[in-house]
């Protein structure tokens, strides 16, 4: 599971961007390709920028506005 705090807790926590793209791989995302500044995945007709940290884990809250716009629930998130 992929939550931090108690168990009422939804804020996904902190984590790196090896563990980020194999979770997204999961969830049906192709990728990761480079572009530009960012790294994106695609799924579908959606394309998803990653953020490339440089050697340092990505944020919780950068976590979860990855997820929205994946489209993916912390609840699903965490099932995985």
């Amino acid at each position: 599971m992929i939550l931090t705090g108690g168990k009422n807790s939804s804020m996904p926590r902190s984590i790196s961007l090896r563990v980020l793209i194999r979770r997204l791989r999961e969830f049906g995302f192709n990728g990761p390709y480079s572009g530009g500044r960012h790294l994106f995945m695609i799924k579908g007709g959606l394309k998803l920028r990653v953020p490339n940290p440089h050697r340092k884990d990505i944020s919780g809250s950068l976590v979860a506005e990855i997820l929205r716009q994946a489209g993916i629930s912390k609840h699903e998130w965490g099932k995985k």
